[in-house]
């Protein structure tokens, strides 16, 4: 069965939802609280429960949002398809935020982390978005957009975590295609270095990038809604960003690479 329009509202509610992986931190927060502050309800998953719903506590207190929480681990495969369900069931808007990467070798990682890695990264967003898409192309309403990155349009960035990312860039473009006409729109945000737990997580060293090439969270979020609004499938927030990728489209691929390695050193990353 197809499920409804109606579908896309919490229980009881009048407000559109948003699904948002990975809200505790960095975009995916900076996401949450401005579908929150337009008037959004939200769906809320990550793995950490107790973030979660401290998060859901203080967009209650600020804009009266209603969270519903889900705990999930989405390189696990229950866990994906427990929150695939609740995409099914009616979002208005997707964001496919959750990712990682490692910050050793690819060849000297286990087989189980970078099977997780491509699980979160790839996986996830394919996933959430066939499940969710059903109901929004009912309501000929809704927004998708998946956090791919600057590594995924300029290769040499690591080896694993740009492979995903290249492929969140491919794939929304292709699906942008055969949603066209149907009120659905969908991008692929392609930040450079946003001041997140990102790199910190992951392990890697980022005190010798320029000041630069660091972006906010603000930045990101506020573009990528603009580039929404203007149906731009590829959104790449800031001026540095934006002539970099432009660059890297006029030279061969081989000359990217080496430019790239040489800028974002890609050496200890997976």
């Amino acid at each position: 069965m197809t499920p409804s329009a109606d579908a896309a509202r919490l229980p009881g509610a009048t407000r559109p939802v948003a699904l948002i992986t990975g809200p505790t931190s960095g975009i995916g927060l900076g996401y949450a609280r401005r579908l929150a502050a337009l008037g959004y309800d939200l769906v809320l998953v990550a793995r950490d429960e107790e973030r979660l719903r401290g998060l859901a506590d203080e967009l209650d207190r600020k804009f009266a949002t209603r969270s519903e929480v889900l705990a999930a681990d989405l390189a696990a495969d229950a866990d994906r398809e427990r929150v695939a369900a609740r995409a099914a069931d009616g979002v208005e808007f997707l964001l496919n935020n959750a990712g990682f990467a490692h910050s050793a070798e690819f060849w000297k990682l286990p087989w189980e982390q970078l099977r997780a890695q491509v699980d979160v990264n790839v996986t996830s967003v394919v996933r959430l978005t066939h499940a969710a898409l059903p109901s929004m192309i009912a309501a000929a309403k809704g927004a998708i957009v998946n956090v791919a990155s600057v590594a995924g349009l300029v290769p040499g960035r690591g080896s694993t975590y740009s492979a995903s990312k290249s492929y969140v860039v491919s794939f929304t473009e292709g699906l942008a295609g055969g949603l066209a006409g149907t009120g659905v729109r969908v991008q692929a945000l392609c930040p450079g270095f946003v001041r997140t737990e990102f790199h910190e997580r992951a392990g890697i060293e980022m005190s010798s990038l320029p000041e630069p090439m660091w972006l906010s969270v603000e930045q990101v979020v506020a573009g990528s809604l603009r580039d929404l609004e203007k149906d731009r499938v590829i959104s790449v927030p800031g001026v540095q960003y934006k002539a970099l990728t432009t660059a890297a489209g006029l030279i061969p691929r081989s000359l990217q690479v080496r430019f790239n390695r040489g800028l974002f050193n890609s050496r200890g990353r997976t």
